[in-house]
């Protein structure tokens, strides 16, 4: 499937009591891969940034005076996301942002127009619990370099969010793979089925059930003790 991993920069932090976008940046993947079609937007929010927000983008209510308004955009925009996945990270926030802007348009909801939309935030929290999981955090975490982002920027954060994307669901590909993209005749190849193969079973070693077992008081603790291993009666858990 086609994937857009998209960031939006806005005036504050709240749509619904009408905070706007002024950037959006969105990098295309397909095959889990950077094509470089890109798609870049400054937007005039019709109204000021508040201080804070403009302390987190550094971008000015005068640069974005005579930039489009959101209605210029809206179609180009749908049109480059349709039937895409959405990739983003704190997606509820971005995707209430452009749901408000499309709503002022007289568009439908975005879910009108992509495949889904993935939470990056939602993933990194179930993959290291009770950790730090903002982008920077997980930049520094998977050894994304992201040391050209002094403040935040549509465009560059999705490009970042990408890498961190790719690193977050490495080893997650699908069973069906494909062996080669054509034959030297120029004949597609055949897919082949891992399910059809007998995998071996691999018994877990002292170590790996030590760092298994750390795993697991790390999600307990960061659900303070309320995980379903500790509240289901032994015999329950021995039977799962």
């Amino acid at each position: 499937m086609r994937q857009i991993v998209l960031d939006t920069e806005t005036t504050g932090l709240s749509a619904e009591n009408g905070d706007r976008i002024i950037e959006i940046g969105c990098v295309e993947l397909v095959g889990r891969k950077l094509t470089g079609n890109n798609k870049h937007f400054y937007l005039n929010p019709e109204r000021d940034s508040h201080e804070d927000a403009l302390k987190v983008h550094g971008i000015s209510n005068e640069f974005l005076k005579d930039k489009p308004k959101f209605s210029a955009v809206a179609t180009e925009l749908l049109d480059y996301l349709r039937d895409a996945e959405l990739i983003i990270h704190n997606a509820p926030f971005d995707v209430s942002f452009l749901n408000k802007e499309l709503e002022l348009v007289g568009l439908q909801p975005l879910k009108h127009c992509v495949a889904k939309v993935t939470d990056s935030l939602m993933m990194a929290k179930e993959l290291f619990p009770g950790k730090r999981n903002s982008l920077d955090a997980l930049c520094d975490r998977l050894e994304v370099d992201n040391s050209g982002r002094t403040l935040h920027g549509a465009l560059l954060d999705a490009e970042l969010l990408a890498d961190v994307y790719i690193n977050l669901t490495r080893g997650q590909n699908s069973l069906m793979m494909e062996v080669g993209s054509s034959s030297a005749g120029g004949e597609l190849m055949p897919l082949i089925d891992l399910r059809t193969f007998e995998l071996p079973v691999l018994v877990a070693n002292d170590m790996e059930c030590g760092i298994h077992e750390k795993l697991l008081a790390d999600m307990d603790k960061a659900s303070k003790g309320k995980t379903l291993w500790r509240t289901l009666p032994a015999s329950a858990a021995a039977a799962g």
